[in-house]
């Protein structure tokens, strides 16, 4: 914690001052990649669609028990809600193994292979034989009930500034169907996701800080992105988080896709942890009691003028509320930025019932309801001066079971912090998704053969970073090195540089990576149809010196605008040094009283592209001084 600073002034100003050594901070970071190869365990392409389905399936998924004979708490706690799932697919593209009406077929090789090429660069051990596994997940997001994913590697190792951070696991997974849209008893996904392979890594809770967890994450990307086989674009790649300090617990924060948040997701997650350390603190100090009982006071508030509160009574539901002994000024705690206790109370409660959200009395007189209210509220419940309540308007089953779940969090308050997978969000804090799962999610895929590692006819990929330094050797700068390695057009640029050796390998990254895209931006151009063959024909007749540098952003000009490189390259066709003295003299004639500026800006005029502007600077001084 800030040593000088309160919680709310370190989220307010967002810098943290935390010694995470004293704090005890372990962090691991688990990243989620796919592959660009077809489907895990059957051939259709792993191609992403947002087109009308033509297939519709409805069904209802409940939890079975694992390996351990107990159903995992993560997945009793998805089956709870009730809730109905449609599936929409594709009959083109989606088979009956995505729809769970036929066994998986045998794992992807392809894929496999990719996974092996990720191995061999984190210096992990493969294993022997790959087993597939299914993880039991009930939210709907896997037709099957669960996930099919398969151990490949164990015991990597990734170098950072600050030290090495081990790798536990890599592991080749099918990924999740999409979401399309929700309400309170359906969801809808599309099946075009599901399937596609995922390759999993997870690191050991090696990372000592933020900035550390950020620089892993950065270097896992460039070796997945190495293999030249991986999906791009956003939601192709994401990581999850693990967080705990001292007295605390592991947190596992899902989908953190933006790299450049993730110290602040790190920093938040400590600060929340402190904070309900603080709380737990505090509650044990007091005389705290949570009252199981749920009072029913839809009646005292008859008359209330609150919206929720008319809306519900008129639906006939009912309010009800709880008296928490000890909470008094706890539940309106900030624990993150802009996030109380009362908001993560709230995150249960909409999460496990499906209610709109809860009032606590920390926030009270609000949203409608008036002290008078609160003050008959109070006397209701007995609520003394060191006490709170929380109260929930909706349906009669919604409220019991959202003030249920109100009750299970408030009770975790007195043991500090809960376990459980939170949700990233973009702001870098995070909300409440579902209980931490265990062991008996998993179990043996039985419908799928296991495969046996060949390590040794896999091909080690050279990393982008080693692309990058030899780049700079060809004279090309940091940055334009840094971007031409992890360009498409590397493989053309590499064997341009080989083809065309009078022409600067500077020049020839500068003309993909920078003239293309000015083309496309201050032009509004497009640069799509300019295919490798029209730049190998431009780059052959800078090479050969029938045309000059300055022609080559014109010609490409010109293509972009549906001409041939042929076609345009006739009006730039170089002159020699003779013919460009001989040009110039005439412009200096027509012009006798012009200073060497304005002969300049003629003689460019008249002769760019067809010459080089070293060569033309040089005579027009020559001749005009």
């Amino acid at each position: 914690m800030a040593e000088t600073k309160d919680n709310k002034q370190v989220m307010k100003e967002e810098k943290f001052n935390f010694d995470y050594v004293k704090l005890g901070l372990k962090c691991g970071i688990e990243i989620h990649q796919q592959l660009e190869t077809s489907k895990l365990f059957c051939n259709c392409p792993s191609l992403l669609r947002d087109d009308e389905p033509d297939i519709i399936v409805n069904r209802e998924l409940r939890a079975v028990v694992g390996e351990t004979g107990e159903i995992d708490a993560a997945a009793k706690h998805e089956m709870e809600f009730g809730k109905k799932f449609v599936y929409q697919a594709y009959s083109d593209t989606t088979c009956l193994v995505e729809l769970d009406e036929e066994p998986p077929h045998d794992m992807n090789r392809d894929a496999l292979d990719v996974a092996l090429q990720v191995v061999l660069l984190l210096k992990a051990m493969p294993v022997d034989e790959v087993q597939i596994m299914r993880k039991t997940v009930v939210d709907g997001s896997n037709t099957t009930g669960f996930q099919r994913t398969a151990l490949i590697a164990t015991n990597g190792i990734i170098e950072t500034s600050v030290g090495n951070v081990r790798i536990a696991n890599i592991s080749l997974e099918e990924d999740a169907a999409k979401i399309i849209g929700k309400d309170a008893d359906k969801v809808i996904y599309r099946l075009d996701r599901l399937g596609i392979p995922l390759i999993e890594i997870g690191t050991e809770p090696d990372i000592k800080t933020p900035e550390q967890c950020k620089e892993t994450a950065e270097k896992i990307g460039m070796f997945l992105r190495s293999t030249e086989r991986v999906k791009r674009g956003l939601g192709t790649i994401r990581q999850d988080v693990n967080v705990s300090v001292n007295e605390g617990t592991r947190i596992e924060i899902k989908g953190a896709q933006d790299l450049k948040l993730l110290p602040k997701y790190v920093d938040y997650e400590i600060l929340r942890q402190l904070s309900l350390l603080e709380i737990k603190k505090e509650l044990i100090k007091r005389q705290h009691h949570i009252h199981e009982e749920l009072v029913d006071i839809t009646n005292l508030l008859a008359d209330s003028e609150s919206k929720i509160i008319k809306s519900t009574i008129s639906k006939n539901g009912k309010i009800l509320a709880i008296k928490l002994e000890g909470f008094f000024g706890l539940i309106g705690k900030e624990v993150q930025l802009n996030r109380r206790l009362g908001t993560e109370f709230s995150d249960y409660a909409k999460t496990k019932a499906g209610v709109g959200g809860i009032f606590h009395s920390d926030e009270l007189p609000n949203y409608g309801i008036t002290q008078t209210e609160v003050d008959k509220i109070k006397k209701e419940l007995a609520v003394g001066e060191k006490d709170a309540f929380v109260l929930v308007a909706d349906e009669k089953e919604k409220s019991e079971k959202a003030l249920k779940a109100v009750i299970d969090r408030a009770k975790y308050c007195v043991k500090g912090v809960p376990k459980e997978v939170r949700k990233a969000n973009p702001d870098a804090t995070t909300s409440f998704m579902r209980p931490m799962p265990g062991a008996a999610r998993m179990y043996p895929e039985t419908d799928a053969l296991p495969v046996m590692v060949e390590i040794e006819k896999v091909k080690i990929p050279e990393l982008i970073s080693s692309k990058a330094k030899k780049y700079e050797e060809l004279g090309l700068s940091e940055d334009l090195a840094t971007m031409m390695s992890k360009s498409s057009w590397k493989t053309d640029f590499e064997s341009f540089v080989q083809k065309y050796n009078h022409v600067k390998p500077l020049f020839i990254a500068d003309v993909m990576l920078v003239s293309l895209k000015e083309i496309k931006s201050r032009l509004s151009l497009d640069v799509g149809g300019i295919t490798r063959n029209e730049l190998s024909e431009v780059f052959n007749l800078l090479n050969e010196k029938k045309i000059s540098k300055e022609a080559v952003f014109e010609i490409l000009t010109a293509v972009a605008k549906g001409k041939t490189v042929k076609e345009s390259a006739k009006r730039f066709e170089t002159m020699d040094e003779k013919q460009v003295e001989e040009k110039i003299k005439e412009i200096i004639a027509q012009n006798k009283s012009a200073n060497e500026k304005t002969i300049m800006g003629f003689v460019m005029k008249e002769l760019r592209g067809k010459a080089d502007g070293k060569m033309i600077n040089e005579i027009v001084r020559k001749l005009v001084g």
